[in-house]
């Protein structure tokens, strides 16, 4: 049985060392502490999805288990995170947080809390660099994976952003349009912002090789089903059928689209720097409720309209005999992606998004402490 283990940062003060566990949504988090051994379990989602995580660590010295005043850790569950407080026995500073000197790929340096004024007194503060020459260095070169992270937030920071400008260029240019010319601008759309929206579109699709390779969480099926489902609207309903560009319904579906990625892409920046935005994510998981089922209708309605136009062209239909002894009815398909796809797809979108949206919308910070 393979045995999961969560992203776990750790950082110290002379007198203390804190863990900081990468788990969200924890349940009955497990923590026992056994002079210098400690040990972890709880059910969550971390880097694996959502599953059992346990880790146990020999720590390099013991810690204290008993104290008149306080407990000998502090442990606070929040929603993205577990943090731990461990009091050392004795007051040095470790030159390393485990007794063997290798190091677990799970187990992290945190280097924004490596020395924390707040747990130190005056006569306590120390330099750590004059105390160990090259120390810091010598973590860098051990956290190569906490380097690659960083390379990863601003990599995803970059594209969110260049995606939100990108929406935001489509979205203002069809607002100007609109104020000045009214519904005069709607059969032009596609002519004035059509290139902008296929370049974002194919750029989306990175968002399918982020989880593949671990810069983010989630399923690359399900990012590939939502974007290849756009894609397939955009690139072969409206740009190969040129009747189909100047029809309002291209208009309300650029306007419905572009409304959900001008809030989308900065709620992800700022879950990037776990900077919490309330109106941001209320809007972020509100907003869908009337642009999905608009946006999908609009997506439907499109795909309709092009059916007799796929009839009368046979535009991407393939008929027999051929050297490849195969047949395919462009017509025939569109009429079972409506009925097997779109509407069902709606379905089980809107539910994942309710559940998501209870889950995100509700305060869930609990405070527990250790006895």
């Amino acid at each position: 049985m393979v045995i999961l283990s969560p992203f776990v940062y750790w950082a110290q003060t002379i007198k203390s060392v804190s863990l900081k566990i990468d788990l969200r949504n924890a349940e009955t988090p497990e923590f026992n502490v056994n002079n210098n051994k400690i040990t972890f379990i709880a059910n969550g989602a971390g880097a694996h999805g959502t599953c059992k995580y346990q880790f146990s660590l020999d720590l390099y010295a013991p810690l204290v288990l008993n104290t008149d005043e306080k407990s000998y850790t502090s442990l606070k569950v929040y929603e993205n995170r577990i943090e731990i407080v461990l009091l050392k026995e004795d007051p040095v500073w470790w030159p390393r947080l485990t007794a063997q000197p290798q190091k677990p790929a799970w187990l992290k340096v945190n280097f924004d809390l490596w020395k924390s004024e707040d747990e130190c007194s005056e006569d306590e503060t120390r330099d750590v660099m004059k105390d160990y020459p090259g120390m810091y260095d010598k973590l860098y070169k051990e956290e190569l994976g906490y380097r690659r992270e960083d390379y990863k937030k601003v990599y995803l920071t970059i594209y969110n952003l260049f995606q939100f400008v990108g929406f935001t260029y489509v979205l203002c240019v069809m607002c100007v349009r609109y104020l000045k010319l009214e519904y005069d601008s709607v059969p032009d759309t596609y002519e004035h912002v059509g290139s902008a929206m296929k370049f974002l579109h194919l750029l989306m699709f990175l968002e399918v090789m982020h989880p593949m390779f671990g810069y983010t969480k989630g399923s690359p099926l399900v990012a590939f089903m939502q974007i290849t489902g756009r894609a397939f609207v955009l690139f072969v309903m409206i740009e190969a059928e040129p009747r189909m560009q100047v029809k309002p319904v291209v208009f309300y579906l650029f306007l419905m689209w572009s409304l959900i990625e001008v809030v989308r892409y900065p709620f992800y920046i700022t879950q990037l720097y776990k900077k919490e935005v309330y109106i941001l994510t209320w809007l972020r998981y509100t907003m869908w409720i009337p642009l999905y089922p608009l946006g999908i209708l609009c997506e439907a309605i499109t795909i309709l309209r092009n059916i007799p136009y796929m009839e009368e062209t046979g535009k991407f239909t393939i008929t027999l005999p051929n050297s490849w002894n195969f047949a395919f009815h462009m017509p025939s398909f569109l009429r079972l992606y409506l009925l097997i796809i779109i509407f069902p797809g709606m379905f089980f979108l809107m539910k994942y998004m309710h559940n998501l949206r209870t889950v995100k919308l509700r305060r869930k910070i609990i405070i527990k402490k250790c006895k």
